[in-house]
Parts: structure tokens; C-alpha cells; sequence
């Protein structure tokens, strides 16, 4: 049970700081507010709570230096539960396509979600570590993300012409 309440705690302070960051973002107040909607239904919540969270409640470490983790290497019933989420459209997976011989193709994500998925870097950074600055992360981890050139492009010229994270 504290597993449980310890996620439903860390769920709802992503969800929180992830709405301040779209706001700072220009991200439409109804799309921060659906913001990890799924994370509530029964395919995501408890493989979500045994993946993090160890039954005492103590948090699992799962993520590498860089902060981020490879679901590939989870569970079954932990997989099964983020290929529902990542078909939220503010995550990249949602934009590719996968093709009958395995190949993949990064479509063209619309700005609205980029600018959202970039505000759930910055919730995901506040919530877990305090931290607004979603750059070193993106530095670390872009090569291994699969984006189309515009959504690159758009990416890079964000972190190129922003200075500061400004959170209200």
C-alpha cells in the first residue's frame, strides 16, 4: 500500500509541476491539465507502482546516470504498460512508424506536443531531482532519441535561443 501512495504522491507533483511548465510553455491549460491522464488506468498504475516503487515504498532505482531508463530491460507487465503511455502524444514514440520489415520512420510532431513534451522534461526534472533544466538531459540522451529533422530542429533551436526556466 505506501508503494502505492508514494506513486499516487510522485504522479500527482509530476502532474503539477508539468502543468506550471506548460504554462511557461504556452502549452493550452486543457492539454496540461490531461497531461498523463493514462497513468491513472489499471494497465499503467500498478506496473507503474512495482516498477519505481518497492513495497515498502522506497523508491526502485531504474534509471542510468544520465536519468534515463530503458524500458526493455523491465518487466512484461512494466512494457506492456508504456507502449499504452508513450502513445500520449507528447511523447516521440507516439510520432513513429513502425514498418513491416521492422524499419522505423520519425514522422513530423505538431509544436503544440513538442512544447509539451518539452514542459513534462522540466515536471519530470522538478519533480524527482528539483530541476527546471531539462538541457543536460537532452544533451545526454538526443542521440539515442528518434526524431524527425523538423522536430530536431525545432528541439536544438529551442535550447539554442532559451536562456533561463522561468517556472511560476
Amino acid at each position: 500500500m505506501k508503494a502505492h501512495l508514494n506513486y499516487l504522491k510522485y504522479v500527482l507533483r509530476h502532474k503539477w509541476c508539468v502543468f506550471l511548465a506548460c504554462r511557461t510553455m504556452r502549452v493550452s491549460a486543457w492539454r496540461a491539465i490531461i497531461h498523463d491522464w493514462t497513468k491513472f488506468t489499471p494497465i499503467e498504475w500498478t506496473p507503474y507502482v512495482h516498477n519505481f516503487f518497492n513495497k515498502d515504498g522506497t523508491r526502485r532505482s531504474v534509471r542510468d546516470a544520465s536519468g534515463a531508463y530503458d524500458p526493455n530491460i523491465q518487466t512484461v507487465e512494466f512494457k506492456k504498460a508504456w507502449l499504452s503511455h508513450q502513445k500520449n502524444k507528447h511523447h516521440y514514440q507516439a510520432w513513429i512508424s513502425i514498418g513491416h520489415n521492422g524499419n522505423l520512420e520519425a514522422l513530423p510532431i505538431p509544436e503544440k506536443y513538442l512544447r509539451e513534451m518539452i514542459a513534462d522534461w522540466i515536471g519530470a526534472g522538478m519533480a524527482i531531482s528539483g530541476q527546471t533544466d531539462w538541457r543536460p538531459w537532452y544533451e545526454a540522451n538526443k542521440n539515442k532519441l528518434i526524431f524527425h529533422p523538423e522536430a530536431s530542429k525545432f528541439l536544438d533551436s529551442y535550447l539554442d535561443n532559451t536562456n533561463t526556466w522561468v517556472i511560476y
